[in-house]
């Protein structure tokens, strides 16, 4: 139990500290007495407007972490380049779809995250989350041809594969349901 009260405080000192920091940054001014307000107004929002807690399991991987980060800029700006020629180039718009994709992300929270990258990547927008069954219906922007379909797939695959290795014990990990392309 003394683990999970130090993960807690660890946890409240961090919000406080980043609390702080945008509060500094946010009024331009690096000085003793804005530091000091931001470090009121962050007491203040974490201990009056408290944050339910979200259960966390598993653990950080750092170097799995910074994989997910090259791994999600590069699917980032290779989005972009392809939303960019969509737009610029001289026949009409790309056929897009919804598709589904069941994962094995145990955590609900990694699960957020894991919606939230994927909103992050141009062309995509997560439009449904089913908890309940694991499933992410999300909208792509070129669904044209197989090859763009299993290409979506395989780029889910690696970042769902990124985010448990980064954020869970793979030990715990839970299989999809439904095998996708």
């Amino acid at each position: 139990m003394s683990r999970l009260v130090t993960r807690d405080n660890v946890l409240r000192l961090s919000v406080l500290i980043w609390l702080t920091a945008v509060w500094v940054a946010l009024w331009g001014d690096l000085s003793v007495a804005n530091t000091l307000a931001g470090v009121v107004v962050a007491l203040i929002v974490v201990f009056a407007l408290p944050l339910p807690l979200v259960p966390v399991a598993g653990r950080f991987h750092p170097l799995s972490f910074l994989e997910l980060i090259a791994a999600s800029i590069y699917y980032a700006l290779e989005s972009s380049l392809q939303v960019a020629w969509f737009a610029l180039r001289p026949s009409g718009p790309p056929v897009s779809g919804v598709l589904r994709v069941h994962l094995g992300i145990q955590s609900d929270l990694v699960l957020v995250m894991c919606a939230d990258l994927l909103n992050l990547i141009p062309g995509t927008m997560v439009l449904e989350l089913d908890r309940a069954r694991c499933v992410v219906y999300v909208h792509v922007l070129d669904v044209g041809s197989d090859g763009s379909v299993v290409k979506f797939y395989r780029t889910t695959r690696r970042l769902e594969r990124l985010m448990i290795n980064a954020f869970e014990r793979p030990s715990e990990r839970r299989r999809p349901t439904e095998v996708q392309p």
